[in-house]
């Protein structure tokens, strides 16, 4: 297998896992922590999850 054909399966590998299913170990301590405290007050945990969907391909 050619790197472009690696390259391409694994974005569809990517392409199958869904926004919402993506990143729970970062995604619900941000939620709690919005929830608790507010948007203004969880940039680390925001900035945690966004980061953690970058790595999976997700454009955020």
């Amino acid at each position: 297998m050619s790197s472009t054909d690696q390259s391409s399966a694994s974005q569809e590998g990517e392409k199958k896992l869904k926004p919402c299913c993506a990143c729970p170990e970062t995604r619900k301590p941000r939620d709690q922590c919005i929830i608790e405290r507010g948007e203004e007050h969880c940039s680390k945990e925001i900035a945690a999850h966004k980061e953690c969907m970058r790595k999976l391909g997700f454009k955020v």
